[in-house]
């Protein structure tokens, strides 16, 4: 029996606003470093509104170079509804491209991977569908800020 193959609906974009990184050291597993999530907007046809001045990036940077992303963020919709978004994924790609998005330039986003699954869950009847929707994320990290494309897993 061959089971349906899932689709991909394009739920919004990110644009998370970062302030600067907090270096932790090395830890055990790797380098620890916090990034503080401090806005940003929410841009779609199923979800837009704002991010909120809360949470964070709390990242482990493997010896390869491997970033593992572990996010904690809100956002209230553009309808005053507060739903909450946990992102857990990795970048990694190139030496040479991961050095230059560590510089804070420009780089093409098909040069390197920033795949991540997000769980969003909220109170508000409104938007009770995203507590039951599992979501994959495409990313790509500017100077001081982040893009994550959302999309459901239909």
């Amino acid at each position: 029996m061959r089971l349906p193959t899932p689709a991909l609906t394009h739920v919004c974009q990110l644009k998370v606003a970062l302030d600067p990184i907090r270096e932790m050291g090395q830890g055990r597993a790797g380098h620890r470093r916090i990034i503080p999530i401090i806005g940003g907007e929410v841009v779609g046809e199923k979800l837009s509104g704002r991010l909120l001045n809360l949470g964070a990036d709390w990242q482990t940077v493997f010896a390869d170079g491997l970033a593992e992303l572990d996010t904690r963020y809100a956002m209230e919709t553009h309808d005053g509804a507060t739903i909450e978004i946990i992102n857990y994924g990795y970048r990694f790609g190139p030496k040479e491209v991961l050095d230059a998005v560590a510089r804070g330039e420009d780089v093409d986003p098909a040069s390197y991977k920033m795949r991540t699954h997000a769980r969003l869950e909220t109170g508000d009847p409104r938007y009770d569908w995203v507590n039951r929707t599992l979501f994959v994320g495409v990313g790509a990290r500017q100077k001081q800020s982040v893009l994550v494309d959302l999309y459901a897993l239909e």
